[in-house]
């Protein structure tokens, strides 16, 4: 079980989260099944403007990558807290996906997608890093170089 203390500890690392990010198309960014919540695809974006452009390993530094995936996790605890009213009604993390648009080549994937998990094991502590899956692929929409995937288990 997630620690109940996700808010005081986004204060004590002094994170403050974007607003909320809006949709670029006909969909939801999330929804509640039962006690999961489903976030859609989270982009390197605050609000509705995009941070980051480009392939990791062709336009943008592996740590620009790693900065992209930190931005598109920011961006999910933002659409979460704004569902739920609270982080603190997380119970656990139950999966990150972690799309990464990269040339063929690309070997660096763990490393880009940890911008995302370090990021999730510092607000909610490193005993409830969540599993995780990632992918390299040849485009995300609107340009971006990473895309995030979270399920939530939630409290009623």
């Amino acid at each position: 079980m997630v620690a109940r203390n996700a808010e005081a500890r986004l204060q004590e690392l002094a994170i403050v989260l974007p607003p909320p990010p809006t949709p670029f198309g006909a969909y939801v960014e999330a929804i509640q099944c039962g006690s999961l919540l489903f976030l859609s695809g989270m982009l390197p974006v605050v609000g509705h403007d995009p941070i980051f452009l480009g392939r990791v390993g062709e336009e943008l530094a592996v740590l620009q990558g790693y900065d992209a995936a930190r931005t598109a996790c920011l961006s999910g605890l933002a659409a979460a807290r704004s569902h739920l009213g609270s982080l603190n009604r997380i119970r656990s993390i139950a999966k990150l996906g972690v799309y990464i648009a990269a040339p063929g080549d690309f070997r660096e994937h763990p490393k880009v997608a940890d911008g995302a998990s370090e990021l999730l094991r510092d607000v909610f502590g490193a005993e409830r890093v969540p599993p995780r899956v990632v992918l390299g692929v040849s485009s995300i929409p609107l340009g971006m170089p990473v895309e995030i995937e979270l399920v939530l288990e939630i409290e009623p």
